[in-house]
């Protein structure tokens, strides 16, 4: 009978742990210099429209390929042991096992995860835009995963959605469409305003368009628009359209100026 030796004894879970160290090793030098690279280009021209596409694109596939290496060298290293090869056998022979199992067990993972790469794909939105979703959520997407948005509300707060939340829910992108579009905004005047002196004096703005929205209870909304100037922040340059409007408002004597 052969002496045991260290190798013949932990043999496989030594074959198992390199294994599974070149495979995270691999992951981060195809992460860091490969791809890391071309994120670091797109981000590069920030103020491209192409660069926002890539970086969001760029974000997943990134993760993604990490993903697949770490699962790979994961599988590589378990196929080291007899005891594990026998469970594949038998779970990949109980198909309709393994069906319900990831049916009910992983269905919200898969499901995120299928909405993340679809994402990366269809592009809906893009890190940098400005989004809504429903009432809840509104803010700036800083970082797109695999399975996870993560938007900035701009109050101290980061919201993390769910992918598939994305995808199947009303998404409102501030960021896309016609960048040239102008801003518009509401302000607010009393019943009894001079609304010929309101316009004359929103009119010495830079508003270029004014017009009655609609009349309530509460006074006269007028809805104003304005030119955006490329590259500039819209949700700024309404505010910035607000707080001229009011001054203006005021000034003419058409808003009080108490309180």
């Amino acid at each position: 009978m052969k002496d045991e030796t260290f190798w013949n004894t932990h043999g496989h879970e030594v074959e198992a742990a390199i294994t599974v160290v070149v495979a995270f090793f691999l992951a981060f030098v195809v992460d860091r210099f490969l791809i890391g690279r071309a994120v670091r280009a797109a981000e590069s021209m920030e103020t491209s429209q192409i660069s926002r596409e890539a970086r969001t694109r760029l974000s997943i596939i990134r993760r993604l390929i990490s993903l697949v290496i770490i699962l790979i060298g994961i599988a590589l290293a378990l196929s080291q042991f007899t005891e594990v090869k026998r469970l594949a056998t038998g779970l990949l022979a109980s198909t309709a096992v393994l069906g319900l199992v990831l049916g009910f067990a992983g269905r919200t993972v898969i499901a995120n995860f299928v909405a993340g790469v679809t994402m990366a794909i269809r592009q809906p939105i893009r890190i940098g835009d400005l989004i809504s979703i429903g009432e809840d959520v509104h803010g700036r997407v800083v970082d797109i995963a695999l399975t996870s948005t993560v938007v900035d509300k701009a109050d101290g707060s980061l919201l993390v959605i769910p992918n598939e939340k994305v995808v199947t829910e009303v998404v409102v992108n501030h960021s896309a469409g016609n960048l040239r579009a102008p801003a518009t905004v509401e302000v607010r005047v009393p019943l009894d305003a001079d609304l010929d002196a309101a316009r004359r004096a929103l009119e010495a703005t830079e508003v270029t368009s004014i017009r009655v929205k609609a009349i309530d209870a509460e006074g006269v909304v007028l809805e104003l628009k304005a030119a955006v100037e490329s590259g500039r922040d819209r949700e700024a340059r309404e505010a910035e359209i607000r707080e001229h409007a009011q001054g203006a408002l005021r000034g003419a004597g058409v808003l009080s100026t108490e309180g």
